[in-house]
């Protein structure tokens, strides 16, 4: 994996994970584009390309002149792989990171979950498999606050094709009728499917997605280790979220680089004095409703866009890269204060 030789800065190419981002408002709001529009610069979206090889730049950052904000595990597996990247900020906005199991299950602690099958979610397609190593990652952490280790579990892999499966039968039990409708046909993944059907005893989900789940299958939450008061226990693919360009368009384009920084922040320092604009503006980022924004960020979402170079925030996505090395993610160990670009100008923000 190479990134791509470095060309005229005639194009931007931004791209962002369906999360609470700066940069998402800033696209949003037209004013990523103002940076650049007197400079001639065109933007473009990485995930709205007809090129695959373009939108596989979101997970592996191969696309020369692009910025990406949003889940920091595959950002960390492109830079363990050889990718020339820089983060030039990070994000923390708290989320609520669930572990499920079902209404009528004899499961209500995390105690309670030693011997149990816990779905894992396994796409063997992915270029890197996110879902998957945020389900570990929140699954130990949440056993880490009673002393049990993942292996003290049954881990049951999910596989996407099982939903097909699961779709075709002409029989369900009456329970799982209303899951197999056609509104959760499309959307449901795999690890609920088997949850659903009792072929798993726990998952694991996060962020508005999981709010939505949890309530509309009455499901049990054992924990939200994302409510954690440690911030290394809540760190995930979402905490803290990485801005990152790639290494050649910072060190030939600084100022570009700092204008996609001033954008992100202008959209950020808007949103804490427009919460109820912003909460919209999240929804439909998240492709999801307003109702699940606040359930998964809280009503105060708007002031939890907040993007510096925070020290827990570097704390915790070491910690992050080094869970995800000791479970095999990546092929390499980082130091992410190497992975930091510290020319980047981060002014405070407005509380």
């Amino acid at each position: 994996m190479t990134t791509l030789q470095t060309q005229p800065l005639n194009t931007l190419w931004y791209t962002r994970c369906p999360v609470p981002t700066g940069l998402g408002i800033s696209i949003q709001k037209g004013w990523l584009k103002e940076k650049f529009i007197e400079q001639q610069i065109e933007i473009k979206s990485i995930r709205e390309s007809n090129s695959k090889e373009v939108r596989n730049s979101h997970f592996n950052h191969t696309l020369a002149n692009s910025v990406r904000h949003g889940g920091s595990i595959p950002a960390i597996w492109a830079y363990a792989s050889g990718q020339k990247t820089k983060v030039i900020g990070l994000s923390w906005a708290d989320e609520v990171q669930l572990l499920l199991t079902r209404y009528d299950s004899q499961i209500k602690t995390v105690e309670d979950l030693k011997g149990k099958r816990f779905g894992l979610p396994l796409n063997q397609d992915a270029i890197i498999d996110f879902s998957r190593a945020q389900a570990i990652r929140g699954l130990e952490n949440a056993l880490k606050t009673v002393n049990l280790k993942v292996s003290d579990l049954e881990l049951v892999d999910c596989l996407r094709a099982d939903i097909l499966v699961a779709q075709q039968q002409n029989h369900t039990e009456e329970n799982d009728a209303s899951f197999f409708s056609n509104r959760n046909k499309l959307s449901a993944s795999a690890e609920i499917v088997a949850l659903i059907k009792g072929d798993v005893d726990a998952i694991f989900l996060k962020g508005a997605h999981a709010a939505q789940i949890a309530h509309d299958f009455a499901l049990h939450t054992i924990i939200d280790i994302g409510s954690h008061p440690d911030p290394i226990l809540r760190s995930n693919n979402g905490t803290p979220r990485t801005l990152t360009v790639d290494e050649d368009f910072l060190s030939q384009y600084p100022q570009q680089a700092q204008s996609i920084v001033d954008a992100v922040l202008q959209a950020e320092q808007w949103a804490h004095v427009h919460a109820d604009e912003t909460h919209r503006y999240l929804a439909k980022e998240c492709n999801s409703s307003e109702q699940w924004v606040h359930a998964a960020y809280g009503a105060d979402a708007h002031l939890k866009l907040n993007t510096n170079f925070d020290e827990t925030s570097i704390i915790a996505l070491q910690d992050l890269s080094d869970f995800l090395y000791r479970w095999k993610f990546i092929p390499a160990q980082i130091n992410v204060r190497e992975w930091l670009a510290q020319d980047i100008a981060i002014h405070a923000q407005v509380a």
